[in-house]
Parts: structure tokens; sequence; C-alpha cells
């Protein structure tokens, strides 16, 4: 026998919640299903790496005509200060 446990969210921005109603009734489900399948769903891949954030956000950038960008080179830093 599986048990299940309850989740309260309290103080949910109204927008939030209206946008939770439309996404349910969209999918012809409960928000509180709606709620469920979105957890589900955000957490079945597990942790992205940080190699993952960057894929993405080059993908999208390709799409546009994404450039490479030369960086210019560095100077030699000034030398520190003798505080003598």
């Amino acid at each position: 026998m599986t048990q299940h446990a309850s989740l309260t969210i309290r103080k949910l921005d109204p927008r939030l919640k209206r946008q939770l109603r439309l996404r349910a009734a969209a999918h012809g489900r409960s928000m509180e299903e709606e709620a469920r399948e979105i957890l589900k769903a955000s957490l079945a891949g597990g942790q992205p790496t940080g190699q993952e954030l960057v894929d993405r956000i080059r993908r999208r950038f390709e799409a546009a005509g994404y450039v490479d960008i030369e960086w210019p080179k560095r100077s030699e830093s000034r030398p520190l200060p003798d505080f003598k």
C-alpha cells in the first residue's frame, strides 16, 4: 500500500493561481492534478547541470543568428603598490 502526502501552498499569487486554473482547464484536469503533473514533469529530469543551461542558451541564440564574440586581449595588470 502506497502512502501519499498532502501539500498546502499558502500566499499563492492570484495571477499564478489563474494561470494554473487556465492550464488545468486546457488539459481537462483539476488544478490539484495539474499541479501534480507540473511537479512531476519538473522533477523528473533531476538537477540540471551548468553545462545544460549553457547549451540551452546557445541553442536559443543560434536560432537567431548567433555570432561568436572576439574578446579583446587582456593587458598586463598594474604593478602592486609598495607600502613601505
